[in-house]
């Protein structure tokens, strides 16, 4: 790691000394990526290892109940680190006018111009990359390992035109993605259209079930979003966006798969009881009955296509 020492050390009172940890993860409109919080992370774990006291400033948007930089005290503090991320700019000027007493540190940072006010401004550079030196690795290559969350695609269908008035299909999509929102999971938006000329979409039905096969659960008001879920073997959250129910409820019915909620018993109570129920029992269930799609269990209108081929048209004209 590049280690850029610049102005003086102003003198600060060891007993009393506290650290504020910002980036720009910290700014009004900055931006938290996941590359600069687990930085943070592993600031945090060297600071947690050496018993070093620290508070971390975040950003409003981003962390609305936390500590925030506008409402921080300087004078609470004898040392400022900023981690991650470039160093340039107003923002990060403003910091050391406002933090001028403290000890500045940068860690983890690139370093574009070496002269600007934003660099110059901090009494140690310990930079990631900086011109004429050998880059050093990201802190986030580091960071405390994570524990696993559980991947979900969500297929939404967004409104379909067949059912007439019965549709809900706009306030099953709000209910459902703003009770995801609140979930300690990782989401994927999923679409079962293909389409050869839109990079963001699967092209053939075996790119889907590729992406399909490395999920933990699927939420979806489709009828295909169902199917396709069960014959990846993994379990489907199903709501049926029409009142009253239609084609997914009977699919639902027809797969023998119980994880259903229709449109008029939408909540969040029966949301997390079909949550909790296809990350634990459902795994094997959906399992189950991808085993008896392929072995055809039960019969489907293609086993009745050829009989009823065989169906002869009477003339009744006469």
């Amino acid at each position: 790691m590049h280690e850029q020492p610049l102005g003086a050390i102003p003198e600060t009172r060891e007993p009393h000394r506290k650290l504020l940890l910002t980036g720009w993860f910290s700014f009004l409109r900055g931006e938290a990526t996941a590359g600069d919080v687990l930085a943070l992370e592993r600031v945090r774990d060297v600071l947690g290892r050496a018993g070093i006291a620290h508070d971390v400033a975040w950003s409003p948007g981003f962390h609305p109940e936390a500590l925030h930089l506008e409402d921080v005290r300087p004078e609470d503090y004898s040392h400022l680190v900023f981690v991650c991320g470039p160093v340039h700019g107003e923002q990060i000027e403003e910091l050391h006018r406002r933090f001028a007493h403290c000890v500045r540190i940068a860690v983890g940072t690139s370093v574009m111009a070496p002269g600007s006010p934003a660099v110059t401004g901090f009494h140690r550079v310990l930079a990631r990359d900086a011109s004429d030196t050998e880059p050093g690795r990201d802190l986030a290559a580091r960071a405390p390992a994570l524990p696993p969350r559980p991947v979900v695609g969500v297929v939404l269908t967004h409104g379909q035109h067949e059912h007439g008035p019965q549709p809900r299909h706009d306030r099953v999509a709000e209910e459902v993605t703003s009770w995801l929102a609140g979930k300690d999971c990782a989401r994927l938006q999923l679409d079962t259209r293909l389409d050869t000329r839109d990079w963001r979409l699967c092209a053939t039905p075996a790119q889907l079930e590729s992406v399909l096969t490395r999920l933990d659960l699927v939420v979806t008001d489709g009828l295909h979003g169902l199917v396709l879920a069960l014959r990846a073997g993994v379990p489907a959250l199903a709501v049926d966006p029409v009142a009253g129910g239609a084609k997914v409820t009977a699919q639902a019915r027809a797969c023998d798969w119980p994880a259903l909620v229709s449109a008029e018993q939408l909540d969040r109570r029966l949301l997390e009881r079909w949550w909790h129920w296809c990350l634990t029992t459902g795994s094997v269930t959906a399992r189950q009955i991808a085993a008896e799609f392929r072995e055809g269990v039960v019969r489907d209108g293609a086993d009745r296509l050829v009989e009823a081929l065989q169906t002869r048209v009477v003339d009744r004209a006469g």
